[in-house]
This record gives structure tokens, sequence and C-alpha cells, in this order.
């Protein structure tokens, strides 16, 4: 078989290389109780789509820093008992799409929360202020500034605090909440499943934002990872900062939220992920310590992943 990273064998027990700051857990406790203390003055408004299955709102809530941000929900019309509900979380740069792509799960039964970013292709705001480069890209906003500045920081608190959202709502049974996305919506998945344990499943597809030092390594700070290697040629170009760098970037590192989860988890994965390079995704796969299987598709790059949509909706169905 082909490859463009480790045999799968090493993957299986690769832990990542990326330095995971000593304050790492302290960082996030701390950013959890910034998040609970503020008031997130929900707002829900009725939006112009609406079908005769599925009633359809504008939702927004104020986040860390005192962005507003915005997802779509959809819930079954006139249901009366309370029902699970799925989160879904975007690609990097995109938004939360059409309203047709919650379509599906409301048929079946399902509340769905779909989350526009902070900042990138929907309606969310990004309330900004940090010093230093802001230039092309989410992961380096804030680098130069201190680590609650890190705009990740902010995103993945916004997917723990909306699941938290989620959960208040009267129609929606808290006991079963899930989280799904393919590449940073997989990144958003294991953070929402970190950073808000009462997720019961979480299904991430080729998640972003992991082992960030791997993805330099590999000569691979190219397309969703440009932004690395331009910081380094503008800010650092003989690379004196490296290791600072690497592990301030560190803190918004998925693969060390990862065994916060206690989520059961399905993770999809291509082998010929040269986007998110598979040992990227398993240096946060191997943390989880829940229930958690992979879904591995030997031939596939960073690209649709034939039977997986089906297979997450078959796992989120499941009462396993």
């Amino acid at each position: 078989m082909p490859q463009i990273d480790m045999p799968y064998a090493q993957l299986q027990t690769y832990s990542g290389i990326n330095p995971k700051p000593a304050d790492f857990e302290h960082y996030w406790d701390q950013a959890l109780a910034e998040m609970r203390a503020t008031d997130p003055k929900v707002e829900l408004i009725p939006s112009s789509f609406q079908t005769p299955a599925a009633e359809c709102f504008d939702l927004y809530f104020t986040g860390v820093g005192g962005a507003r941000v915005h997802a779509k929900y959809a819930r079954p019309r006139g249901a009366s008992e309370p029902h699970p509900a799925v989160l879904q979380f975007h690609g990097y740069t995109g938004s939360a799409g059409d309203w047709n792509e919650r379509l599906a799960y409301v048929s079946l039964g399902f509340s769905v929360f779909a989350m526009d970013c902070r900042g990138q292709g929907g309606s969310s705001e990004d309330a900004g202020g940090v010093k230093g480069n802001t230039h092309h890209g989410h992961i380096i906003r804030g680098l130069d500034d201190k680590p609650e500045n890190l705009l990740f920081r902010g995103i993945f608190l916004d997917t723990a605090q909306l699941a938290s959202i989620a959960m208040d709502m009267k129609e929606v049974d808290e006991t079963r909440v899930y989280a799904t996305g393919w590449s940073q919506g997989g990144a958003l998945t294991i953070a929402c499943a970190a950073l808000e344990p009462r997720i019961r499943k979480a299904a991430p597809v080729y998640p972003f934002l992991s082992d960030y030092k791997r993805v330099w390594q590999m000569d691979l700070a190219k397309d969703a990872y440009e932004e690395l290697r331009g910081y380094f040629r503008r800010f650092d170009p003989q690379h004196k900062r490296e290791d600072e760098v690497f592990t301030r970037l560190g803190y918004i590192d998925i693969q060390h939220l990862a065994n916060r989860i206690r989520a059961d988890v399905v993770m999809g994965v291509g082998l010929m992920d040269t986007i998110c390079p598979p040992s990227t995704q398993f240096a946060a796969y191997n943390k989880i310590q829940s229930r958690k299987r992979l879904e591995v598709y030997p031939d596939f790059g960073h690209e649709g992943l034939p039977g997986l949509h089906d297979t997450i909706i078959q796992f989120f169905l499941s009462e396993e």
C-alpha cells in the first residue's frame, strides 16, 4: 500500500511531537471558568427558511471576549418530548452552510445546532483586539500576544458554550447531545467533547489543528497550514524562536485536549491525507481514553469518504 506518512502500525502508537505547555491544564481550566462566568444572552430569531417538518432559527450568543456568535438551529416541528441533538462544526474559513444540510437529522428526530466560527465565512463576530500579526490565518492570530488571546481559544470555548446552551434547551435531552465535523470541524468536535464532557458521542473526521510541529517536520505547512510557514518567513526567518512558537501553539493543539474526552468516539481518517497528515490525527486519537473506534480509508485523502456520513448517522442513532 502506498503511504505519505508513517506505516500504519507506527501510526497506532504515535503520540505527537508538538510541545505541551507546562501550564496547559491550568490554562484551559481558567478558560472554562471565564466561559462559565460569561452571560451568553441567548437570542433566537425565526429564520425566513422554514419547512413543514423543521422549525428553523438563527441563534446568537455572547462568547468570551464579548463576540456575538451565530449558529443555525433547526428542531423537529411540534416535538413535545426531549430528544437528541447534534452539534455540527464546519471546515476552515467556511460557514454553517445551507439549511438543507440540517434536515436529514431533523427528519430523524434530532435538533441540530450548526455554529459559524468567529471571523470566518459565516455570521459570527471576530472581536479582534490582539497584538501582532493577524495576516492570513487564525492559527497564528494572537500568537504574539498573551496566550489568552489566541483566537482558537475563543473558538474552542464557543463550541463548549454552544453545547451547554443546547443542553439547557427544554426540548433537548441533555444526556444525548452529539458532535461532528470534518477537518476544522473535526478539530472542533474534539475540542467540544474535551471541554464539555457531557457530550455523549463525538464523530470527528480527519481533524485539523493537531501536532503542528509534525506538520512542519513533514514539509506540509502549506494549504490549510500555510500560515505557519508564512509566520516564520515574516517574523522568525532564522527560527530562533522555534521552540517558543511551537510551545505557544501547544495551547491550541487538540491532541493535548483529547484525554479530557468522555464521549464515545468514531473517527474517520484517510491515510493519503496531505492536508492534515494521518500522524497528526493519530496523535490526537491515541490520547482519547474513552470508548473509540476508527474508520480507516487507506486510499483516500482530504476528501469525501464513501459511506462515512451514513456510518456517523447510524452511530448517533445507536442506543449503545
